[in-house]
């Protein structure tokens, strides 16, 4: 279902550290061009490898770093907006540029929770897009609309208790190890992360433990669900450069032996429309049997960055299971599941002036 034409997408705080990512994993993509760069008026006007202290490997691709940076209040041309922008700046504005007709696929908190926004991992929940109907009919959004990934922490989370909802989720307990480039850049001081663990990220733990109940809830063509779990979390800052590990222990309404588990995550493939997206990973879920993983350093960029390992699946003497899941948090965890979400909305129609292939093209 690729589009005749490459569409093109605007990348807002494209100076940051995921603003960064969406413009490295968009090079070659095949359905989306970056048109536009925004950012702070610090950045705007100058060129965007100027403008970027780059901090990915390489260079800027070289069909961006000539793009001139916008100012936050430019007029954007672009049908599609991938937003990093801060938390105090996303709450007015990705709505705005909804509100004059963009599809607004959102890396940040503002409105995660809100009750008419999609928050999305679209092999977990594409049918939650649907909720983009009610959106438009509540907002007066003709052809705008705003969607949002989870937290970066929630994301692993959610991939490996999806094939387990099956087995209904009592209660859940979430630790987790989160790598430094979670803060964005310049991030963590230096003085505060070496040889050292931070116990606290502020407002984490309640993202952990909220937005999980939304995107394993039940869409019932009005609104959410929400999946009936308790959930206590701890979250903790370690100097690991990317991929965030969270330890996990469940308890099933339903037991289940630990092979049956562990079949239900290596037969997951998700939702059946999201598995030829481009940036759909394939497998989704990969779990290891080896008794030390996974590990940041050797799991993290598993299908492109785009699957969660999982791995020591054992009893749990307090609980039922426990188990060990971690995932890319600037790849699966934000940009790169952000791009999918917009994959997934160009392929449900909900982007204005992209010509799909009728269905004898496309099998032609």
């Amino acid at each position: 279902m690729q589009p005749k034409t490459r569409i093109d997408v605007a990348i807002l705080g494209a100076t940051g550290a995921v603003g960064q990512r969406f413009i490295q994993l968009l090079d070659g993509h095949p359905w989306f061009r970056v048109a536009e760069v925004v950012a702070s008026d610090r950045s705007a006007g100058k060129p965007y490898a100027e403008a970027a202290r780059w901090v990915l490997t390489g260079n800027p691709p070289a069909d961006v770093a000539n793009l001139i940076v916008l100012p936050l209040d430019a007029p954007l041309n672009s049908p599609i907006v991938l937003s990093a922008l801060p938390t105090d700046v996303a709450k007015t504005l990705e709505p705005e540029l909804a509100a004059r007709g963009h599809v607004v696929c959102s890396n940040t908190s503002s409105h995660r929770m809100a009750v008419d926004v999609p928050l999305l991992i679209p092999e977990v929940n594409a049918d939650h897009a649907g909720l983009i109907d009610v959106q438009r009919r509540n907002r007066g959004w003709t052809t705008g609309a705003l969607v949002t990934t989870p937290n970066c922490t929630s994301t692993p989370v959610v991939m490996a208790l999806a094939p387990l909802v099956q087995f209904g989720i009592r209660q859940l307990n979430v630790v987790s190890l989160q790598a430094v480039s979670g803060a964005g850049y310049p991030g963590v001081a230096s003085m505060d992360i070496f040889d050292n663990v931070v116990p606290y990220i502020g407002g984490e733990e309640e993202k952990v433990e909220t937005e999980p109940l939304k995107m394993l809830g039940a869409f019932t063509g009005e609104r959410i669900d929400w999946l009936t779990t308790a959930i206590s979390a701890a979250c903790n800052r370690v100097p690991v450069l990317d991929g965030h590990i969270v330890c996990l222990s469940v308890a099933l309404d339903q037991k289940q032996s630990l092979d049956a588990i562990r079949d239900a995550w290596t037969s997951y493939r998700g939702h059946e429309s999201v598995r030829e997206l481009p940036s759909a990973a394939d497998p989704i879920l990969i779990y290891t049997d080896l008794p030390d993983r996974p590990q940041p350093r050797r799991d993290r960029d598993a299908v492109h960055g785009m699957a969660t390992t999982i791995g020591r699946l054992r009893e749990c003497p307090l609980l039922d299971v426990k188990f060990v899941a971690l995932a890319h948090n600037t790849i699966r965890g934000a940009a790169g599941g952000a791009i999918l979400n917009a994959e997934l909305l160009v392929a449900r129609g909900y982007v204005q002036g992209v010509v799909l292939p009728t269905a004898s093209e496309q099998y032609a």
